[in-house]
């Protein structure tokens, strides 16, 4: 009978042991995952101090063998190998408030946080400044953005409000479509959309119906939109028209400033987080299960 009380015991003493870990990671089960992802498990890569302020982050073709990424102050494209801290960059503007990036058509979109758009050939990544840099501006309504995702299969960019007057006390987020017209270089206005918010706590009752939008972009398996907010620390997911699926909050051990967010060819996800006093600029992948 000893025996079985001592067994019991070293049983009972793992299962506690277990749960304890658990809850350090996970306190309260309040962090939740998206299908196919552990954000418990990070490969984090610390940036330089040159990207301190890292925002935006992209994948050509995407191949995550060099990541793309701009920062919130510099008109700098920066470009390194993962988990190499030298980077090497391209001048496209002087000093304003870069927040995301996109490649398609062998081109770079840069999203400003007032709504411009800056576009320059892919080819001009490995000069020192780009010599064919367009800015489009006046194409959505004067507000703050934050996310741009540019869509291949379509020629389409989407642009997510971050506060837009429009939304002003209304639980929403706002969106525009753009067509990007490659045989003219040109973006012009296509549509809008609206993202209920009241479908977050529909989803999760203990969270509110707020949102601001630091980055955007589709999972190309199942074309659903993967939405980060780092002054909410959530990632919201939702369906192809916008209906909101799931809703994950981010742990800020994690997650210090989620700013950017990319996929990979083997639909690894990548978000990059802003640094501050103590901390780092960071790349955290997490590999597909």
């Amino acid at each position: 009978m000893k025996y079985i009380y001592i067994a019991f015991f070293y049983i009972l003493v793992m299962v506690v042991s277990f749960f304890g870990a658990y809850s350090c990671q996970n306190p309260n089960g309040k962090y939740t995952s998206p299908k196919g992802y552990n954000f418990d498990k990070p490969d984090k890569f610390n940036m330089p101090s040159s990207l301190l302020e890292i925002s935006g982050i992209a994948f050509y073709k995407n191949s995550s063998d060099t990541i793309y990424s701009i920062q919130d102050e510099d008109g700098k494209l920066f470009r390194q190998k993962w988990d190499v801290k030298k980077q090497k960059n391209m001048k496209f503007a002087s000093k304003g408030d870069f927040e995301d990036l996109a490649i398609f058509n062998e081109r770079f979109f840069v999203l400003k946080s007032n709504g411009a758009i800056f576009t320059f050939p892919f080819s001009e990544a490995i000069k020192e400044e780009s010599e064919n840099v367009k800015e489009t501006k006046h194409l959505i309504p004067k507000a703050e953005y934050e996310s741009l995702y540019a869509d291949p299969t379509n020629n389409q960019l989407y642009v997510l409000c971050k506060s837009c007057p429009v939304d002003k006390k209304k639980k929403q987020v706002t969106g525009y479509i753009l067509d990007y017209k490659a045989e003219l270089d040109s973006i012009v206005p296509a549509d809008s959309f609206k993202l209920d918010l009241n479908q977050i706590k529909a989803v999760n009752p203990k969270l509110k119906a707020s949102l601001s939008p630091s980055a955007m972009t589709k999972n190309p398996k199942t074309n659903e939109w993967y939405i980060l907010s780092s002054a909410n620390k959530l990632l919201v997911i939702t369906d192809e028209k916008w209906n909101i699926k799931s809703v994950h909050k981010l742990n800020s051990s994690t997650f210090n400033q989620p700013e950017g967010i990319a996929f990979d060819k083997d639909m690894n996800l990548f978000i990059s987080n802003e640094g501050d006093e103590v901390t780092d600029g960071n790349v955290i992948k997490f590999k597909y299960r």
